[in-house]
């Protein structure tokens, strides 16, 4: 909250100074003088951000009639960034294109190697972990394979095939583990067994049943720890990379929001001027959105201009 306070008293300051050299600086000037604001933010996947403000005078050309603002540029940008800014005329269309490429480039590609990933390290859980026990071995969800990080070993299902239920005892398994989380949840002493019969011991039991691990999804790392060493490392490339993914789709969004924001605000200063504030005018806005520094860490670099003129 503190740093928003600071942030927006520099910005009024920064937009004073600039309304003072324009009166200032036009009264001495035989030609009108403007003058262009300009903040810059670069911001990482850490939500770490660092900004810089200044100010430039320019002196005001002869009035030109502005091209014309169609109304549906907005819209084009919003769903090609750079569309709106080419139907005004305007030359960022270009580094608008170019930001949505190579954004899109970069999501694609750290989805495909998430993708790889995945597969190696559902190979490395079929291959070795859950070669011993046959069977059909079928796909598991996210969360079977983030379990077998953490466990040696699964256990048995049923302890005593036949008959009702025996579940794994040893919790030093993923299975025993379970089933000593449903005995501390729903028995009165998690040591002391209750009748079979008894709800407390049905409520145990389903509990188990609902979360234990079956036969077919079975398995173990014993005598191969290395390789579930590998498979860690595999799991935490996977995640690296589909987090990388999910950071360049949101890059892609704001891109198209800006370039939205950027035609609506053009079109509505061409069609019906700019606002006034400080004795000046919006006469134009220009923001742009671009990757910066590593693409690894998901950098990227915000920067808006306006350019503020003298209120007629």
């Amino acid at each position: 909250m503190r740093r928003g306070c600071c942030t927006s008293l520099t910005i009024a300051r920064a937009l004073f100074v600039a309304a003072a050299l324009v009166r200032t600086l036009g009264a001495q000037s035989p030609s009108p003088v403007g003058v262009v604001y300009r903040t810059t933010s670069v911001a990482d996947a850490h939500v770490t951000a660092r900004s810089t403000v200044d100010l430039r005078l320019f002196a005001i050309a002869p009035t030109v009639p502005s091209p014309s603002a169609p109304w549906w540029a907005p819209l084009a940008s919003g769903v090609v960034p750079g569309a709106g800014q080419f139907a005004l005329g305007q030359q960022r269309s270009v580094a608008y294109l170019v930001v949505e490429g190579y954004l899109l480039l970069q999501a694609v590609s750290a989805r495909r190697d998430g993708d790889r990933d995945r597969d190696a390290y559902r190979a490395l859980a079929a291959n070795v972990a859950r070669s011993a026990f046959g069977g059909d071995r079928p796909l598991g969800p996210w969360e079977y394979y983030e379990t077998m990080e953490r466990f040696l070993e699964s256990g048995l299902f049923d302890r005593v095939p036949g008959g009702a239920v025996d579940p794994e005892i040893d919790a030093t398994t993923f299975n025993g583990a379970r089933w000593l989380l449903a005995r501390e949840t729903f028995w009165r002493d998690p040591n002391v067994t209750p009748p079979v019969s008894s709800p407390e011991y049905q409520r145990a039991m389903a509990f188990y049943v609902e979360r234990a691990v079956g036969d077919a999804f079975r398995w173990s790392w014993r005598d191969a720890q290395l390789e579930q060493g590998v498979y860690r490392d595999v799991i935490a490339s996977a995640n690296r990379r589909y987090q990388r993914a999910v950071t360049m789709t949101g890059l892609l969004g704001a891109n198209h929001l800006i370039s939205l924001i950027d035609a609506y605000v053009n079109v509505r200063v061409r069609r019906y001027g700019g606002a006034g504030m400080g004795g000046l005018r919006v006469s134009s806005v220009h923001s742009q959105l671009r990757p910066v520094g590593d693409p690894a860490l998901g950098q990227a670099q915000w920067q808006m201009s306006v350019r503020l003129v003298p209120s007629r």
